[in-house]
């Protein structure tokens, strides 16, 4: 565990905080000649380089083989986000640009990819949101008789969307029957989401209420089912700007690219780790070797919640990235995307 900052001087504060400038800006060691140049400490290489070691027997800098500079450790990046970094606020141009993705007319999958494109240009790194698990509010449900042993299914949803689904039809099914169980369906279960949908059928059907033949009642539980086995599959994760990870400093170390870019194909295990960060409203940020999903990569990862009507958590934007990302300018940005995505979501 890093020490707390407190237990810093002031001159290896200020030396720590040089360091971690340094390699964020340009992802390489930093040495003390650069630091006595560069920072106004007005200390000598040699004091330095003296501060530096103890640094680096706190765990808070490593020396890279190949160099005689420094690097924050994911423990020194840890102390620095949690104890040191002084946050810059997106300007009137980042902001700007933010919410006219979120504005993005059409479903708002499409207005989420926007913005996460968006948010993958302003932080150059990769910008990820997982996606609301789709509670569709239902309108109508219809079925349309397509062959002797087939339906069409018709979803109409309280926004105007309309999907269909082609289903098996039960043994016995009659074109009545069809507008029957479309009957029964659009008039008890108008206004709920799929889930309460299911819930509300199972119940009547187990309590014998649903007044309905034994087909159409098979063909309602089938027409609920098709949507709700879908949903469970729809992806919910979009990842834009992986591009964006492949930059000067990182083809010197591209096993680690490699691996990251791997780390994005498994959707499942990023989207399981943004979920962890959707509980609570503060901003999540997990560094390297802190969550076991980029203990290989190196990367860093920052996601916050954002909400939806009710204030219900209904999904999280974040970005992914090298450790050396620029915590400070990016974890404002994240911030004030998850808080756009609210209101487009509200």
């Amino acid at each position: 565990m890093a020490p707390p900052v407190t237990e810093l001087t002031d001159r290896a504060r200020d030396i720590f905080r040089a360091v971690v400038d340094g390699y964020v800006e340009n992802g390489m060691p930093v040495g003390s000649k650069t630091i006595a140049i560069a920072s106004g400490l007005n200390l000598s290489p040699a004091s330095i380089r003296g501060v530096m070691q103890e640094l680096e027997e706190l765990g808070l800098l490593a020396s890279p083989h190949t160099s005689a500079g420094r690097i924050p450790t994911e423990r020194g990046l840890r102390l620095f986000v949690d104890g040191m970094m002084q946050a810059l606020e997106p300007s009137a141009e980042e902001r700007a640009a933010i919410e006219a993705r979120a504005g993005h007319r059409g479903p708002v999958e499409e207005a989420l990819a926007a913005t996460t494109a968006a948010l993958s240009g302003l932080s150059a790194c990769a910008g990820l949101v997982m996606v609301p698990k789709r509670e569709l509010a239902l309108r109508s449900i219809g079925f349309v008789a397509l062959s002797p042993d087939q339906a069409m299914a018709v979803l109409v949803s309280e926004d105007g969307s309309v999907e269909n689904r082609v289903i098996q039809l039960p043994a016995g099914m009659t074109p009545s029957a069809l507008v029957e169980a479309g009957n029964y369906m659009t008039a008890t279960l108008s206004g709920l989401t799929l889930a309460e949908a299911r819930a509300r059928i199972g119940r009547q059907m187990a309590e014998g209420e649903a007044a309905l033949d034994g087909a159409a009642r098979a063909l309602v539980e089938a027409g609920l089912a098709v949507w709700s086995e879908d949903g469970a599959r729809r992806p919910v994760l979009i990842v834009r700007g992986q591009g964006r990870l492949i930059d000067a400093a990182a083809a010197a170390d591209l096993d680690r690219v490699r691996d990251l870019l791997d780390d994005l194909e498994g959707k499942q295990e990023i989207a399981q780790l943004l979920d962890s960060a959707s509980a609570g409203d503060a901003t999540r940020i997990f560094i390297g070797a802190e969550n076991k999903l980029f203990a290989l990569s190196g990367s860093s990862v920052i996601a916050r919640p954002f909400r939806g009507p009710g204030g219900r958590v209904v999904g999280v934007v974040g970005v992914i990235g090298p450790t050396r990302l620029n915590y400070a300018r990016v974890v404002p940005m994240v911030d004030f995307t998850a808080a756009t995505l609210a209101r487009l979501m509200g």
